[in-house]
């Protein structure tokens, strides 16, 4: 390689979905600077989040089992990016990190698998997941529904299905299509069923202080896409939530320059719901803290005590 063209490494998980995410990531960096394949280098990195699959991430760190490998590389120069599913990203990031660009956001909604809607889903069925969100929200629908923990990479989850470990599951739209699995399951609405705050996010996050990795980034952060998963980060530390704390939102960027959000908080067993509107600029934090205040304000007693805030 010729000395000219400037290496850079992405550091990602190496789960296939996040392979294919650094590839996307890789090939819109090449493509933005007009930068050969290689002169950006894929560095895998296992995290702690995909050597334990037997217990709830609650139970065990919580969404920094994503993160914390990956950070620790970019602290010691290992990587000089990381890459992120977002929605998989803690609210409150170390400070001498940023996330410096989002991708285009592609399909939030989720997929049904093993049913063709949520109606069609047999009484008394087995739902498998690990996500509070989407165990709360089918219960809400469908409180005959037994939940069974669901956790792995997507063919890990299939397989599970396919094995009889549970009669449907839910599966993140924009995961399959990455994968090429375009023809598994049922996209359900956002109307019908909230996605999780920034699914279909990709998130790249460098040092703060590298001002040269933060220029490169720049060119191709999608600001529509990165405006929304900001104003969704900015009501979950709002709303003060955890990995307990089953939360459905769908924000969406308007040309004016405000972000329409609509959000339903649950209690974990599905039956309290609470649901908000709300149309705020995109960098109006105190709106999304007032917003957050109102919510919680109408949250049932159960819905309030899995939010630290309350």
């Amino acid at each position: 390689m010729s000395k000219s063209i400037p290496l850079l490494r992405l550091g990602t998980r190496r789960s296939p979905l996040a392979m294919a995410q650094a590839e996307e990531a890789q090939a819109r960096l090449c493509a933005a600077h007009g930068w050969p394949l290689e002169a950006v280098e894929l560095v895998p990195v296992t995290a702690s989040g995909d050597k334990v699959q037997d217990r709830p991430l609650a139970e065990i760190g919580g969404k920094a089992l994503w993160t914390r490998e990956l950070d620790q590389c970019l602290a010691d120069g290992r990587i000089d990016v990381a890459v992120h599913s977002m929605k998989d990203v803690e609210t409150l990031r170390p400070a001498e990190l940023a996330i410096a660009a989002i991708l285009p956001r592609a399909d939030r909604r989720d997929v049904l698998v093993g049913a063709g809607s949520i109606a069609a889903i047999p009484r008394d069925a087995r739902l498998g997941t690990s996500a509070p969100r989407r165990a709360a929200q089918m219960r809400h629908l469908r409180p005959d529904l037994q939940v069974v923990l669901f956790r792995g990479n997507v063919a890990t989850r299939i397989a599970k299905l396919a094995a009889g470990e549970a009669d449907v599951t839910l599966l993140a739209r924009a995961g399959l299509d990455r994968l090429g699995e375009h023809g598994v399951g049922t996209t359900l609405s956002s109307e019908e069923f909230l996605p999780a705050p920034a699914q279909g996010a990709i998130g790249l996050e460098c040092r703060a202080g590298d001002e040269r990795m933060l220029a490169l980034l720049a060119a191709i952060d999608h600001a529509p896409s990165h405006a929304e998963v900001a104003g969704e980060r900015a009501l979950l530390a709002a709303l003060e939530g955890n990995c307990h704390s089953p939360i459905a939102l769908d924000c969406r960027w308007q040309e004016s320059g405000q972000l329409g959000l609509r959000v339903a908080l649950f209690s974990p067993d599905g039956a309290e719901r609470v649901d908000g509107q709300q149309l705020v600029h995109a960098s109006d934090h105190a709106a999304l803290s007032d917003f957050a205040a109102d919510l919680l304000i109408r949250a049932g007693p159960a819905t309030q005590a899995v939010f630290r805030g309350t």
